[in-house]
């Protein structure tokens, strides 16, 4: 367990090994808000090592406490173009009395082991159609932000790969 104190953690700019707190919403082309990050629970992640969708990280970068702005990710900076097609996934494969619902993400195991997403795009009475595409691939994203702390990140932060909770600095 490290000993940092508050005053030892601060600084002022979003940098490679800070953790942000941010507030933001996410919308689509037709301004459908998709997701969202308030003041009782921002979205805290630990800056320069591949958390958040690269194009957000990126407009991110060197921002400052109190900084509001918009960015519209690509789709190549987000979650991808769209690859490939839906697949027929026989029911038949599940356990007996698997629940499906369109939309419910899932994971299954390449051939060599390891491990990869799936999302349910739809289903029939004999199959569950599966898509590797993350359902937001293709879409430009639309965020709206507003960094509200920023703060170092602790050694053991640094040592695990992730913020831990019981923040110092994160509330406004």
């Amino acid at each position: 367990m490290t000993t940092e104190t508050s005053e030892s953690l601060r600084t002022d700019t979003i940098a490679k090994d800070t953790v942000p707190s941010v507030i933001f919403v996410l919308s689509n082309d037709e301004g459908e808000v998709l997701d969202l990050a308030t003041y009782d629970n921002p979205m805290r992640y630990l800056h320069g090592h591949d958390m958040i969708l690269r194009g957000l990280e990126h407009a991110l970068d060197g921002k400052k406490v109190h900084d509001h702005f918009h960015i519209d990710v690509p789709p190549e900076d987000g979650y991808g173009l769209r690859e490939g097609e839906p697949q027929a996934v026989p029911k038949s494969i599940f356990p007996e009395g698997t629940q499906f619902r369109v939309g419910a993400g899932m994971t299954a195991k390449s051939e060599d082991g390891k491990p990869f997403p799936l999302w349910i795009v739809s289903i029939d009475d004999d199959n569950v159609y599966v898509d590797g595409n993350h359902p937001l691939a293709g879409q430009t994203l639309h965020f709206d932000v507003e960094v509200i702390a920023i703060r170092k990140a602790t050694q053991d932060e640094l040592k695990d790969g992730r913020v831990h909770d019981g923040c110092v600095l994160c509330k406004p």
